[in-house]
């Protein structure tokens, strides 16, 4: 009885140091050398100041961006409440939900159909990525509101757009919060470009 006693508790021991401490250090270890970005989830920096993450969508409302999924985690894209809305698809608050955000983009965007994942939300309400068809739907909205031409945006979509996983794995997707990162800096970029041309016009005005 004793010696089975000294062995269960030695065995404790020596699983717990192993699988509940040498373990887990060493695969964050190997996490932080290897893949050091995923592993500390893929934030996204500008000026040293963290503005968001790969993984977790936010919520954009300004009509010069592109928007992400509806989200019912929280008041929305609330990392520490993830949840779908758990509204199965005859349910008539679901119904209105989605009829009334129909509504809404049709008058932003037209009488074009209406990308399915603009009106619904994901599973973990945190979904970050859009459609390729859902992102070019909001082109001449953003075009108009920005006034980069639609051939820009579409190059800027085009470029956020990530293939399948592996090739076969999942679907083309685009990622929101770097789609509107790129759609400032082009922003930037071109009232920059502007500011110079507007400037040099006036230098030559001024010459005798």
């Amino acid at each position: 009885m004793r010696k089975q006693l000294i062995t269960a508790i030695l065995y404790t021991v020596a699983t717990t140091l192993l699988l509940g401490i040498a373990y887990p250090l060493a695969i964050t270890a190997l996490a932080q050398w290897w893949m050091p970005r995923q592993a500390n989830g893929e934030l996204i920096t500008r000026g040293g100041t963290i503005i968001g993450s790969q993984l977790i969508g936010q919520s954009f409302t300004g009509s010069g961006y592109f928007y992400g999924r509806p989200s019912a985690a929280g008041n929305g894209y609330d990392a520490a409440n993830s949840s779908g809305s758990n509204l199965g698809p005859t349910n008539a608050a679901l119904i209105t939900r989605v009829e009334q955000s129909a509504a809404q983009l049709r008058n932003d965007h037209g009488d074009a159909d209406v990308p399915v994942d603009l009106v619904t939300t994901s599973g973990s309400g945190l979904d970050p990525d859009i459609s390729p068809a859902a992102a070019q739907y909001q082109i001449p909205r953003v075009a108009r509101e920005t006034g980069l031409s639609q051939a820009q945006l579409a190059q800027l979509v085009q470029a956020n757009t990530q293939p399948r996983q592996f090739g076969f794995l999942g679907e083309p997707r685009v990622n929101v919060l770097a789609l509107n990162l790129s759609l400032r800096q082009r922003l930037a970029e071109t009232r920059a470009a502007s500011s110079s041309r507007a400037a040099g016009a006036d230098s030559g005005k001024a010459q005798p």
